[in-house]
């Protein structure tokens, strides 16, 4: 998303009220211009309520939130426009989504490749998952690509996204508006509050991008991975796998999965009580044939 895009939408946001996510609906095109001072009294109770809480989202506002985020990692890592890859993507990702625990989200899961030769992938609030070509490169097959996916949807499922967001900036973005509410709002007053929410969701999009989940929530994330490629009929060991390549891909000092991550072989270890020590799988030859078709050369 351009950035002039991603600032209209942010305005159009937080012209709905308690930094966007919480009038949601017909209303989602207004503009900041529209925004009436007999509105501040809400604004006010609605930015109070969550400047002490996000543990109430609805999935609605989950799914702004995440749409946010996800033009603030799209600036940063470009979307790859290959349509079959994307659709092949997409196509196992939405199979590995609707038999999670979590199958339905307010505008549904999203998968996209992204133009970078880095290892990384993000789950953004919402169902917005993004994978790096450089990532992809990591699998050696469909099964390794599903244990990706599957661990970006055990982060959607788990809400770890909207955890990192309870511990940035946001809290006094929401405060602010709630303050603000209290007067007249104008062009230049609005103007400020888009430019404090514009820089707490890209502190959010930092957490995920720079800092990471924590240790307990990767684990979480690679638990329920494995559960949801049983529960699919893809081979838990595809996970392994995914990892055991990756080891000898990423460079320590680089700023990407290995800056975000526990190390591989850590994961491998906190996976093994579960999965075992890891053994060569085989898969159909119709499903080798499919991934080497439409994903392998990224």
């Amino acid at each position: 998303m351009k950035t002039d895009t991603r600032r209209e939408f942010l305005e159009a946001a937080l012209a709905l009220g308690a930094a966007g996510f919480f009038l949601a609906g017909c209303k989602t095109m207004e503009t900041v211009s529209q925004v009436l001072p007999s509105e501040a009294q809400s604004l006010i109770k609605v930015g109070t309520a969550v400047a002490k809480t996000f543990e109430d989202f609805t999935p609605e506002q989950e799914y702004y939130i995440g749409r946010t985020i996800g033009a603030t990692v799209l600036d940063k890592y470009p979307a790859y426009d290959e349509g079959p890859a994307n659709a092949y993507l997409n196509l196992v990702g939405q199979t590995l989504a609707a038999a999670s625990d979590r199958p339905d989200t307010f505008g549904g899961y999203r998968f996209q490749i992204q133009d970078s030769d880095e290892i990384n992938a993000f789950a953004a609030p919402g169902g917005f998952i993004f994978v790096t070509k450089g990532l992809i490169r990591c699998c050696k097959d469909e099964d390794a690509l599903a244990a990706v996916l599957a661990h970006e949807i055990g982060h959607v499922q788990a809400q770890h996204g909207l955890q990192a967001i309870k511990n940035s900036r946001v809290t006094d973005a929401i405060t602010t508006i709630g303050i603000e509410g209290a007067k007249q709002f104008g062009s230049a007053e609005l103007s400020s509050l888009t430019d404090i929410f514009s820089d707490s969701i890209s502190d959010i999009a930092n957490t995920m991008i720079v800092s990471g989940y924590s240790r307990t929530q990767e684990k979480e994330a690679d638990l329920a991975a494995a559960t949801l490629l049983k529960r699919v009929g893809y081979h838990p060991q595809g996970l392994i796998n995914m990892l055991d390549r990756m080891e000898g891909l990423i460079k320590p000092d680089a700023l990407d999965f290995a800056k975000t991550h526990p190390s591989p072989k850590d994961r491998i270890a906190a996976l093994e009580p579960t999965l075992g020590a890891y053994t060569p799988y085989s898969l159909p030859k119709k499903r080798m044939m499919r991934f080497m078709n439409q994903i392998a050369w990224v």
